[in-house]
């Protein structure tokens, strides 16, 4: 349902709005229909991550409102590397590189804007308007457009000349003029006038304006959103140290569900806001539901349930949900391996021959083989003292395992206290 809203008024009401130029214009054109708005992405690896949802969503509901989107994938600039928000010079990527994180990235952002219709997402690489061009009429066409004076009182560009150690490359420093030149190709090109990114992008965007001003005599726009953290200041997007990837393959569903399910309580309505497609009274509703029994996690479950649905579809959630039910119920079974593998990819695991299934290997031993005990008999006081769970169940002999002891169709599970995990994997004998 289409919020009665201004569009503006709403991305704002969501936080999704740190700076825009020229307000009251940009207001009357996104009230309209028609506008065409890009934003870019570096490929710097195989996949977008949750810190690029922000600006693909901005898109996703600006399409939404009848407008066109334009993804840049910068297969130019991701060759040079923008100072924006960095202490250190980026490691610089080959051509090769570039152009096969480029392919792996396009089919992502189809989850989110639809290249069908009357305004249809388009994806575009700068490498195509950018390599044909000489240095020397880069220099006539662009450069000669920009003070070195303008180009250092970006903060971006600032901050790296006043670190003396550190400094910026002339690599990095013309990152604003190539940045700047794709404004002004897509406005010449596809008439768009907006450029929409995170706020470390703001000096970026407006030397794009100016650019498009002193060459097209044109009026573009920029919008730029929030760099988001958590409540506890942690870069949001970062588990553990690492990023929380769309590809499967590297951030698997289930790992994706669990990232948005540790949402904290002082987070999770901004997260709904700024991350769903629901409502804002949908998502007030949520939250009161919450507040009166926060230990459900109910509105931490809505998000993370949204969020897994829209990245990699509904079944996707159904399997989280039920790895999630199972992994916190009585006994862990009827999981499939890679469900296994998913949940407890983060715990030490070990691989052990099948026959160790049918050749009388005692619990004791696996608890050894696992390390999660020193010795047999530590194990052994481990079983007696009522501290060793096999798939969930607490055990309190040194059987044999067998395959009736499987949680999925080769793999069981042993904790021991409470959060202590070992995953044991059973494959072929060895030759």
């Amino acid at each position: 349902m289409m919020s009665s809203m201004s569009t503006l008024s709403e991305l704002r009401a969501r936080g999704m709005v740190e700076q825009v130029t020229n307000e009251e214009a940009l207001e009357r054109l996104l009230n309209a229909t028609g506008a065409t708005i890009y934003v870019g992405f570096d490929p710097t690896a195989d996949s977008l991550h949750v810190g690029h949802m922000l600006p693909i969503l901005l898109l996703a509901r600006l399409q939404r409102r009848g407008h066109r989107p334009i993804v840049l994938v910068g297969g130019a600039t991701g060759m040079i590397g923008d100072p924006s928000g960095r202490s250190t010079e980026r490691q610089l990527l080959t051509p090769e590189m570039i152009a096969a994180n480029v392919d792996a990235i396009r089919p992502q952002l189809s989850r989110f804007v639809s290249f069908e219709g009357a305004n249809a997402a388009i994806v575009v690489d700068n490498t195509e308007w950018t390599r044909p061009v000489s240095y020397l009429d880069w220099l006539r066409s662009v450069g000669k457009h920009f003070t070195v004076n303008y180009m250092a009182a970006k903060e971006s560009v600032r901050r790296r000349l006043e670190d003396r150690e550190q400094g910026i490359s002339y690599t990095e420093f013309s990152y604003m003029l190539i940045q700047a030149n794709d404004f002004r190709h897509l406005f010449a090109t596809y008439g768009c006038s907006i450029q929409a990114g995170g706020s470390d992008q703001w000096g970026n965007i407006t030397a794009g304006i100016d650019l498009i001003r002193k060459t097209q005599g044109g009026e573009a726009f920029g919008i730029t959103l929030p760099l988001l953290s958590t409540s506890t200041g942690e870069k949001f997007g970062k588990s553990a140290g690492n990023a929380v990837w769309l590809d499967p393959n590297r951030t698997s569903p289930y790992q994706f569900y669990q990232f948005w399910m540790q949402t904290e309580d002082r987070d999770v309505e901004r997260y709904l806001k700024l991350f769903s497609f629901e409502s804002l009274e949908k998502i007030g509703e949520v939250c009161q539901a919450h507040a009166l029994h926060p230990e459900r996690r109910g509105a931490q479950k809505f998000l993370a349930a949204h969020m897994t649905g829209l990245v990699h579809g509904q079944a996707a959630v159904e399997d989280a949900i039920r790895a999630s039910d199972a992994l916190f119920s009585k006994e862990l079974s009827g999981l499939s391996d890679e469900e296994l593998t998913a949940v407890f990819s983060d715990v030490p695991s070990i691989t052990l021959p099948r026959a160790s299934l049918s050749d009388g290997t005692r619990l004791a031993q696996i608890l050894v083989q696992a390390g999660a005990c020193a010795s047999k008999g530590a194990a052994n006081r481990l079983i007696q003292g009522g501290g060793v769970y096999l798939n969930n169940r607490r055990v309190s002999a040194d059987a044999a395992l067998t395959e009736a002891d499987l949680a999925s169709k080769s793999m069981l599970v042993l904790r021991t206290g409470k959060k202590d995990y070992y995953l044991v994997r059973f494959g072929e004998t060895p030759a």
